[in-house]
């Protein structure tokens, strides 16, 4: 499902504003800004669309409100969904469903893995690389916050290779609910006993083995035995 336009809250001034919530939206919907990419910059933005500041302002503004952008202090704006199904689940998928997160993951990332492993490209492989080595950057780091946003955007970028469009907006509108799991599964501080390694998921992926990539995929979402 995609929103219409109208479905979008647009500032009462705002022709030009309407114009360019279409615009920003055919370019998502067109795949030239995925779900979990990161779109240009303002200044870009103005001038690929030959339109103020304060109109990209205001375009952006109201499609983070319809749940489709999603600003994040200090890197950037990304796209999480190509409809308005995130801010849905964002309300239904509160703290204490969690539980009912970790199956969705295991739901998604589970088959993206396998798909990733058949479908990678060379630059889905550096995109890997690198949300990789972020995420392993952001441990080191110690805030517990940085490396939720990590690991949810190298899971990402494992979506992303799978190259299933449907699959990747799915993800998408459930991202802000698989930061907090992430979060809330590290508790106050990112204790050693808490890390898990993602070099083997990717190697995997690498490899071109969808088997064994489904099988690490599932590995960190299983809950743990019982004794």
């Amino acid at each position: 499902m995609t929103p219409a336009v109208d479905s979008v809250a647009v500032p009462p001034r705002g022709h030009r504003v309407r114009q360019t919530i279409e615009q920003l939206r055919a370019r998502i919907l067109g795949g030239e800004w995925p779900v979990g990419g990161r779109i240009p910059t303002e200044p870009q933005l103005v001038a690929a669309l030959g339109v103020g500041r304060n109109t990209v302002r205001e375009a952006v503004r109201a499609l983070v409100h319809a749940g489709v952008l999603e600003c994040r202090q200090g890197s950037g704006t990304y796209v999480v969904s190509t409809d308005e199904l995130a801010p849905v689940v964002a309300r239904r998928l509160t703290d204490d469903r969690m539980a009912e997160v970790v199956e969705v993951r295991r739901a998604f990332e589970v088959e993206a893995a396998r798909l990733a492993a058949l479908r990678r490209t060379p630059a889905d492989l550096a995109a890997l690389d690198e949300a990789l080595a972020a995420r392993e950057a952001a441990w080191r780091s110690g805030r517990v916050d940085e490396f939720a946003a990590a690991d949810v955007a190298l899971h990402t970028a494992v979506v992303a290779a799978a190259h299933n469009g449907m699959l990747a907006e799915l993800y998408g509108s459930v991202a802000a609910a698989l930061h907090s799991s992430v979060a809330q599964a590290m508790g106050d501080a990112l204790e050693p006993e808490r890390y898990v390694d993602h070099d083997r998921l990717v190697a995997a992926i690498r490899d071109g083995d969808p088997a064994r990539a489904a099988i690490e995929a599932v590995a960190f979402l299983e809950p743990p035995s019982e004794a």
